[in-house]
């Protein structure tokens, strides 16, 4: 099996960064011609690719949603983190939405597409060693999100579970995001199985393990004090964990 995970992640990651050379300039394209919309539209469309290019290592994305989610407002997606791969079907599956990410801010430079994406698409881009700056940051962030009725995706456990298993949740980044969008919803996501994408390391990459994004319930920011919106979304996000 592990024979066949070296042919497959050979053939996958020429895939995978050739999606990512050809759609850079097309997002340049999009930005300058058709504005953020424009950008946008091409983004979606690469995170398509994206998924179907995990077809490659057998992997099919599976987004189940039982929940009649508000739109035209804005919501802030709370999941668990477990690998790269979380994002596309996020980016893709949601897009009417519209969410952005708060991501670290080594990813705003030097990788093609995604990087392009981080800094002109509305992202919030972080230094975790600089809480000064990280603070600002997430605060012009969930002010930019309120005045243009996008979302936000945030991963509050900070860094990625490299065996799937939740992590505690660190709650700034909601909290901040809470404060400028009362009137927003919080819909948790539980991610199943991306995690094992990596579970030889970065290569050879897992094989044949389907990626699962569940949604659960929105809850209405300010229908709760913030210390039961954060029990209560954490508890949703880990409830279907497996």
């Amino acid at each position: 099996m592990k024979i066949l995970s070296y042919i497959l992640s050979s053939i996958f990651a020429l895939v995978f960064f050739s999606l990512l050379l050809i759609f850079h300039p097309l997002q340049w394209i999009g930005l300058k011609l058709f504005g953020q919309e424009g950008h946008q539209n091409v983004v979606n469309i690469m995170n398509w690719f994206l998924i179907k290019s995990l077809l490659i290592l057998g992997i099919r994305v599976q987004f189940e949603n039982k929940h009649n989610l508000p739109e035209n407002t804005t919501l802030i997606f709370v999941a668990n983190h477990q690998s790269t791969f979380d994002i596309p079907p996020i980016i893709w599956y949601l897009r009417k939405h519209y969410p952005k990410f708060v991501s670290k801010k080594e990813l705003g430079k030097g990788i093609p597409s995604i990087s392009f994406n981080l800094k002109h698409g509305g992202a919030a881009l972080i230094d975790r060693k600089d809480a000064k700056q990280a603070l600002s940051e997430l605060g012009k962030f969930a002010k930019r999100i309120n005045e243009n009725k996008w979302s936000a995706a945030i991963f509050p456990e900070g860094t990625r579970s490299k065996t799937g298993k939740p992590k505690a949740f660190s709650v700034n980044g909601l909290k901040m995001l809470a404060k400028y969008n009362p009137e927003a919803y919080v819909v948790p996501l539980s991610v199943n199985n991306s995690w094992k994408v990596f579970k030889y390391g970065k290569f050879p990459l897992g094989i044949g393990s389907p990626i699962k994004i569940t949604t659960h319930e929105p809850i209405k920011v300010n229908s709760l004090p913030f210390e039961e919106l954060v029990s209560k979304t954490e508890t949703a996000v880990k409830s279907a964990i497996y």
